[in-house]
């Protein structure tokens, strides 16, 4: 990062496209896994539920000749490589996986996995986007003095903010709509415009099929009064610095977007991902049986875990069939 942008005053979207995304970005430069724990590096129990989901889009489909998976942020293909390995073999002969990142292939990844910046267009199947929004970058408000919502700016290098412009335009029209602004001086807003625009895009590269975002998620009844902006760094919150060297994320608010919303629990329960705990006569009949059924209901309960893992939102945006996880 050069040293004039390090010391200049910029809008927190820029910031965060910048220190994610640009040359030398976090994301373009660390392994996602090492500084923050997703459903699909927790337990392969949560790509088997997607791989069901697949297959129940497949049949709303009636199973065309080529089924396509999106995996939307795919980080290192883990979710889309775990896919792969779960869907019975005439879907899996079918299907057609496209993981969209914008880091380089990883090395001896799986071929059958095309590797692509943006989702490919006009395609049937799933789009699964994992804590993927949260990283779409978004500009933030926060009420000065005289209770006017102003844009804030931050400076990359160190990550302090002053407050910039009163927020206009569109932006404001989307904070009355999905978060009315308070008049309490220093109350602040993440203004979601930017994720609805990017749902919009990735539900809309689907010719037919099931849009699924799965993030942590707020509603316009509860939305946190200072915001949700924070940094991950080496697998703890730090705080969001926009130069680079962490994870900068914010909660998504779904409701601003078209679908059903559920909790991560009641999603999977319904795929069947939610293992129950193993009688403790299968001990004694079958020892082995026993430890690995032990260890899938453990996976299960910390994908399932309230405020942890279990606190994401799953929404559907159905694209010319029914919601199959309804």
């Amino acid at each position: 990062m050069d040293g004039q942008w390090r010391e200049a005053w910029v809008p927190w979207r820029a910031a965060m496209e910048h220190a994610l995304y640009g040359p030398g970005g976090f994301f373009v430069r660390e392994r996602p896994a090492a500084h923050f724990r997703t459903s699909a590096h927790a337990s392969p129990l949560f790509a088997a539920a997607v791989a069901e989901l697949l297959t129940r889009v497949d049949a709303a489909l009636g199973h065309p000749a080529e089924l396509t998976f999106t995996d939307m942020g795919a980080g290192r293909a883990e979710l889309a490589t775990g896919v792969l390995a779960a869907l019975p073999a005439p879907v899996a002969a079918r299907v057609r996986v496209h993981a969209v990142e914008r880091a380089p292939r990883p090395a001896g990844l799986d071929p059958r996995i095309v590797w692509c910046a943006e989702p490919p267009r006009g395609v049937r199947g799933l789009l699964l986007a994992n804590e993927w929004l949260d990283n779409v970058p978004l500009d933030i408000a926060e009420t000065d003095e005289a209770g006017v919502p102003r844009q804030v700016l931050v400076r990359p290098a160190d990550g302090a903010e002053r407050l910039g412009d009163p927020v206009t335009g569109a932006d404001a029209r989307w904070l009355q709509r999905w978060w009315p602004p308070s008049a309490e001086p220093g109350t602040r807003a993440e203004i979601g415009r930017t994720r609805d625009a990017a749902w919009a895009a990735a539900a809309g590269s689907l010719d037919a099929g099931l849009a699924v975002a799965v993030d942590y998620a707020h509603t316009r009844a509860g939305r946190p009064p200072y915001g949700t902006l924070t940094g991950y760094r080496d697998g703890r919150q730090v705080p969001p610095v926009p130069d680079g060297g962490c994870d900068l994320t914010a909660h998504v608010a779904l409701d601003a977007l078209p679908g059903t919303a559920r909790t991560q629990r009641t999603a999977l329960r319904a795929l069947g991902g939610l293992p129950t705990r193993p009688p403790l006569s299968l001990a004694t009949t079958d020892p082995a049986a026993y430890v690995r059924a032990l260890a899938a209901t453990g996976e299960a309960a910390e994908l399932t875990a309230p405020g942890g893992l279990g606190g994401f939102t799953w929404l559907t945006t159905a694209v010319g069939i029914d919601d199959v996880l309804a």
